[in-house]
């Protein structure tokens, strides 16, 4: 979406650090015994308690109020009766509707007994995601955005997972313009705009991979089995740095 009137702001930055605040809640009470069901129960909880609705059940009617994907997982990993174990590297991503406005968030992390490879991995994932969004600009190419992240990628000894990516958001969890390549495009001309909404999201990964679709039809893992990452965040372009709506704010 673009953004109209003030209100429209203020509104997106509730339900930015609703979502943000549900993240929060669920990374600090995951734990080594505890099922992924029962993770996204806490974060089912927190979003009724802000009188928030799951923006992947209400858009999609996804079988979760949230996203718990196990490595070798990736992405749309639904919640249920998997039993976390030390040194899991996990991933949860939240997206949810207040009164008609959505946000998205993600983050990888790892529980305590994880490789000094996977706890670096979320390092430099997180870093990467944190380099690029204070470049972005009115006008600039979507794919700028895409090279910016293969450079990162590159340096930091990672490469993309070119399935995945970022997208408008606003108004609805998928809006214009549509998909958001972390990786250059080259004919992709597109360019951002003022006051416009999207989310950054890019999923980095140990080794040369894709993505293959598991048996329940919605988790997404790495076809070699391998780690990787994702962070995202919900954006305001502005012409100064964008504005993060789902940075969590000190209370």
């Amino acid at each position: 979406m673009t953004l109209n009137h003030e209100q429209d702001l203020q509104m997106l930055q509730i339900v930015g650090q609703i979502v943000a605040e549900t993240l929060a809640c669920m990374r600090k009470a995951a734990q080594p015994g505890m099922s992924t069901g029962e993770l996204d129960a806490i974060g089912a909880a927190y979003l009724r308690e802000r009188g928030a609705r799951s923006a992947p059940q209400l858009t999609y009617g996804f079988p979760g109020a949230t996203c718990i994907s196990v490595s070798p997982e990736v992405a749309h990993g639904i919640p249920g009766t998997r039993i976390l174990k030390a040194g899991d590297l996990i991933n949860i991503d939240v997206s949810a509707e207040w009164q008609g406005y959505f946000a998205d968030t993600g983050a990888s992390f790892c529980l305590p007994g994880a490789s000094p490879q996977r706890q670096e991995l979320c390092q430099r994932g997180e870093a990467i995601l944190a380099a690029v969004i204070p470049t972005l600009r009115p006008g600039m190419e979507l794919r700028a955005i895409g090279r910016k992240f293969e450079a990162l990628a590159k340096q930091a000894g990672l490469f993309i997972l070119r399935e995945l990516g970022g997208h408008g958001v606003g108004r609805a969890l998928h809006e214009e313009p549509g998909f958001i390549a972390a990786h250059y495009q080259r004919h992709d001309r597109r360019r951002l705009h003022k006051d416009q909404v999207i989310t950054l999201e890019p999923f980095l990964a140990l080794g040369r991979d894709r993505v293959v679709e598991e048996r329940d039809g919605w988790t997404l893992a790495t076809a070699l089995r391998d780690d990787a990452v994702q962070f995202e965040h919900s954006l305001v372009i502005t012409e100064q740095e964008p504005i993060v709506l789902t940075r969590l704010v000190a209370a």
